[in-house]
């Protein structure tokens, strides 16, 4: 890769999120934690919630503690910035924050702001195992599907290295924190798989380690091809979907479409104001990565392949399946030999969606949607997650639906989608 894309994606790697996110400032909510925290709601007693997307955050010495003596000094580690704000640093080269963290340690949360500065300042159940367990218990969630908080082990970033051996170290290393996270919370917490996706060996070799070591999915850019690597219509990426495919492990899209909203916001806007819109695009910039799936032809030669689209609401769906039915007939008339099915197919034969904060979507639309294809999410602990109030948006949006409805869209679909183990 040249030097000014490697540049280009270093630059990237700093602007994971607006850096203003991060300061001082910002609004307390305070929280009722003691009416906020009385567990799973006896409407839905004997489901097991999964929570289908939520944040692990990268513990400071998650990659010092698992390096080999050679890499220990070039392993990503936690500084403290001039400004007051913790980053992480390879080397002398920032590769941004910790994530977004703002569920306070006293469970008060904070609003305007992204993080909190610094990591203490935060929730300790953001990195830590059993504080995370006590808050799940205390939300009534049983389960959670986990991400990435920051932005350090994308391959964007490990790219501009220049190391491929340490970029796939690191991905290892983090991969194997996840598996052990995954064991020792009882098999409650399942954070997704990264890939060295640079190197097609690589990927394809690491994606079977992560599946022989008990890992239940794998997350994904929606266009490799922005940091030099082909797009998913190469044959570069066919033995990754075709092992996918025989295993059942999804591919998921967790808000990386190929819509970049930043650049969809007004000129003179303060960040609170840039931020409200750019959430709120980055969610339905995932019709996007819906729409690309269905039209490439993948989906025909991988029949089995199992998608989930996170942390991106469930409410747009209609309308883009709607849209995309339409541009089916008026815009694709060569490829209706080529395309064996319809959107609405496409979409019931392959993709997940969630929802957390919307009331619409699954009070009415869950029908339209397909009431096996909607998952629940909260983003704890990120800006706009479902926290605190989680059981009563549960019985305000579910309560008129059958018990066997409830337990589809809280336990069964996540279950079937990532193979879990109740």
């Amino acid at each position: 890769m040249a030097d000014a894309d490697n540049n280009d994606i270093a630059q990237n790697a700093r602007k994971y999120w607006s850096a203003e996110g991060y300061t001082e400032g910002g609004v307390i909510r305070e929280v009722d934690y003691a009416t906020q925290s009385g567990g799973l709601d006896p409407m839905f007693e004997g489901i097991k919630i999964v929570d289908t997307d939520t944040h692990i955050t990268e513990a400071p010495d998650l990659f010092t503690s698992r390096a080999p003596a050679k890499w220990k000094d070039k392993v990503p580690q936690v500084k403290l910035d001039k400004d007051g704000v913790e980053r992480w640093y390879v080397g002398d080269r920032n590769f941004g924050s910790m994530g977004g963290n703002v569920i306070r340690k006293d469970n008060n949360k904070l609003l305007g702001r992204l993080a909190f500065p610094k990591l203490e300042q935060a929730h300790p159940g953001g990195h830590q195992l059993k504080e995370r367990l006590q808050a799940m218990d205390d939300m009534g969630v049983y389960a959670q599907i986990g991400f990435q908080n920051s932005g350090v082990t994308q391959a964007g970033s490990l790219m501009s290295l220049g190391d491929d051996e340490l970029a796939l170290a690191i991905v290892q290393m983090y991969n194997d924190a996840s598996a052990d996270f995954q064991n020792a919370s009882g098999q409650r917490i399942f954070n997704m798989a990264h890939l060295p996706f640079w190197n097609q060996k690589a990927m394809e070799a690491e994606a079977r380690r992560c599946h022989d070591i008990g890992l239940r999915g794998f997350v994904l850019p929606d266009t490799p091809e922005r940091v030099g690597v082909p797009s998913f219509m190469h044959d570069y990426w066919t033995g990754f979907l075709e092992m996918c495919e025989a295993t059942g492990m999804p591919l998921n899209f967790h808000l990386n479409s190929a819509v970049d909203p930043n650049t969809l916001t007004w000129e003179g806007f303060q960040f609170e104001q840039t931020l409200s819109v750019v959430a709120t695009m980055f969610s339905i910039g995932n019709a996007a990565t819906l729409g690309n799936w269905c039209v490439s032809g993948r989906l025909d030669q991988h029949p089995k392949l199992k998608i989930g689209l996170i942390e991106s609401g469930a409410g747009w769906v209609p309308f883009a399946i709607e849209a995309l039915e339409h541009q089916f007939n008026e815009m694709l008339p060569r490829f209706s030999k080529t395309l064996n099915r319809r959107p609405a197919e496409y979409f019931r034969d392959h993709f997940w969606c969630t929802f957390w904060f919307e009331k619409v979507a699954p009070k009415i639309l869950l029908e339209t949607i397909g009431e096996d294809k909607v998952m629940f999410e909260t983003d704890f602990p990120h800006p706009t997650s479902l926290y605190p109030g989680v059981q009563a948006h549960l019985k305000d949006v579910l309560g008129g639906y059958s018990y066997e409805t409830q337990k589809k869209v809280l336990q069964d679909n996540a279950t079937k989608l990532y193979n879990l183990p109740f």
